[in-house]
């Protein structure tokens, strides 16, 4: 019996050479024991019928080779010819019956709905606390038109990129992403600029992180802080009263200002004043805070995997539904407070037309951004017939959060008697620390940015160091160096110039200014000329998207 079990060529018999043989590289032997049975055998609801004796013989002749040598050694594995198609796979049963093995592709794919969702929740990030600021900078009426407006071209230039691999036809590019479409179009300059302006999105993103933890950490630390020992604290002296009080950290603001940081007015019930000064000396927005987060991150960075992290995704989109129920909440309570003047500021509104537009516009191009992973989720789609349908039905839905939340803090902040100018870039600082249902929505965003934090770091070490080393972890020091860097870069800017708004808006002109308008639109007219049907009217249209694009970024610089 124990002979049975033996191989009849030893793997020490077999010489190095014939280890790598074509057939048999691509085989993974211990998976492949099927065998191939007529359709009038295979189990369905019908009668079960024995196997043919054909079905038979290639079992037998599959479990030869594996007599011939060790389920390590592929030298006598069964060769490619033997091996059936993978539709063609079946389970061998002892009773006599063959049993369809389930495509694992098919069976990993989603329905419409879960990649419509998915879409949605990749694309709800940071952005949505910045857009009642950013409609307050372009007017209301001017930013609701320029919001449909740029979703509808960021979504015409995601058709694109999800389509780009297709248009070429003398290359097999079913694993092919938009930097290999970059690559084969222009060369080593486009998939490494592509590179660079995809790190720029995703590093972008990190200081925004950065900046947003350490804004709700310190709000959330006031908060326990003067629960515990019954501190009132007002953080302005320009505000609403009531159980839904709003407040203005700067009253005295220009159009435009985007100062984040309030000062802190405290009035002391029963406690020592020192004890409360004490703690805002370790407990700063900005000299503290940034730097405590150092010890709880940077360790997380590190690891050699997120996939621990990517288990609690499914807090961001808790976190947005609860600041859409918030946000109605709070649009209830405080009603709506509207006047419309077209092209003249009044004493508490804004003009419905405002020429700081831009900045909304560069907010808009990072809120809508997702042209870099928008392949590799349409993958996962289980009717791909239905990919375009599915992306713009995502859009849609994105664009009306975005709009519904804008829309609704912008009307129901309290003007008179705060200025519609007070709207700060993270409209969650209009509120005080002692707001319960906004120290809840900080907590929530809080959790989830502290795990979807490593994973933005993930990405960014894995296309850098794959691109310069060609390992996704070359070594501790290599990873240590690089997490510094990115953590440095969130710190100084929380420290210094905490302004979310800023941030994201030039972050999301600068990717958007490639991956979004110059490489998709060249890349369509490219394949529109190699398919002839390039119009003067397509190449007039293209070639405005690369203006736009330059355009919003050159204005970044002028707001």
């Amino acid at each position: 019996m124990e002979d049975d079990c033996k191989p009849l060529l030893s793997s020490e018999q077999i010489g190095e050479s014939y280890v790598h043989r074509g057939s048999a590289d691509s085989l993974d032997f211990k998976a492949k024991r099927p065998f191939h049975v007529e359709p009038r055998n295979i189990v369905d609801d019908d009668p079960q019928e024995r196997i043919s004796a054909e079905a038979a013989i290639l079992n037998s002749r599959v479990h030869y080779y594996s007599r011939l040598t060790g389920s390590s050694d592929r030298l006598l594995s069964p060769p490619n010819h033997v091996i059936p198609q993978p539709e063609e796979i079946y389970i061998y049963s002892p009773l006599g019956t063959a049993f369809k093995v389930a495509d694992g592709d098919s069976a990993s794919k989603n329905p419409s709905i879960i990649t419509i969702f998915a879409i949605w929740n990749t694309m709800m990030g940071t952005s949505i606390l910045s857009i009642p600021w950013g409609i307050k900078q372009a007017g209301f009426t001017l930013g609701i038109l320029i919001l449909i407006f740029t979703g509808l071209l960021m979504l015409y230039c995601c058709y694109i990129v999800l389509k780009s691999p297709k248009g070429i036809i003398c290359e097999n590019t079913t694993d092919w992403e938009f930097p290999d479409v970059c690559r084969y179009y222009f060369g080593k300059f486009g998939q490494w600029s592509s590179l660079i302006f995809s790190m720029v999105s995703l590093i972008g993103a990190m200081v925004v992180y950065w900046v947003l933890m350490s804004n709700f950490l310190y709000n959330t630390g006031q908060f326990i802080y003067n629960k515990a020992l019954n501190v009132n604290m007002s953080d302005s002296e320009f505000g609403t009263n009531g159980s839904d009080r709003v407040i203005c950290p700067y009253p005295n603001t220009n159009p435009g200002g985007n100062n984040t940081i309030s000062t802190l007015y405290v009035s002391n019930i029963g406690n020592d004043t020192s004890d409360v000064s004490s703690f805002e000396r370790y407990w700063s927005k900005t000299n503290t805070i940034p730097f405590y987060l150092i010890i709880l991150l940077l360790p997380l960075l590190c690891f050699r995997s997120a996939s621990f992290f990517a288990r609690f995704t499914f807090l961001g989109t808790l976190s947005v539904i609860y600041l859409i129920v918030m946000v109605t909440i709070k649009a209830v309570r405080l009603g709506f407070h509207l006047e419309f003047h077209w092209f003249g500021a009044a004493q508490f509104y804004v003009p419905e037309f405002r020429l700081m537009f831009p900045q909304l516009t560069g907010v808009l191009t990072l809120a809508f951004f997702i042209h870099n992973c928008i392949i590799t989720l349409m993958k996962s789609n289980k009717h791909q017939e239905n990919n375009v349908r599915d992306l713009s039905v995502a859009y849609v839905l994105v664009g009306l959060t975005y709009l519904y939340v804008g829309v609704m803090i912008f009307a129901a902040f309290p003007s008179p008697p705060l200025f519609k100018d007070c709207i700060e870039p993270n409209f969650l600082d209009n509120f005080p620390s002692s707001d319960v249902m906004v120290f809840v929505a900080r907590t929530f965003l809080l959790f989830q940015m502290i795990t979807v934090y490593p994973l933005l770091g993930y990405l960014v070490r894995v296309q850098i160091m794959g691109q310069i080393f060609g390992k996704h972890y070359p070594s501790f020091c290599h990873i240590i160096t690089l997490n510094i860097l990115i953590v440095g870069a969130g710190v100084l800017m929380a420290k210094f110039y905490p302004n979310i708004g800023s941030i994201i808006r030039f972050s999301g002109a600068t990717c958007g200014l490639t991956l979004v308008f110059v490489f998709p639109a060249i890349v369509r007219m490219i394949s529109l000329k190699q398919q002839g049907s390039l119009s003067w009217p397509s190449a007039f249209f293209h070639s405005f998207l690369i203006l736009l694009g330059f355009a919003n970024l050159v204005a970044q610089f002028f707001m």
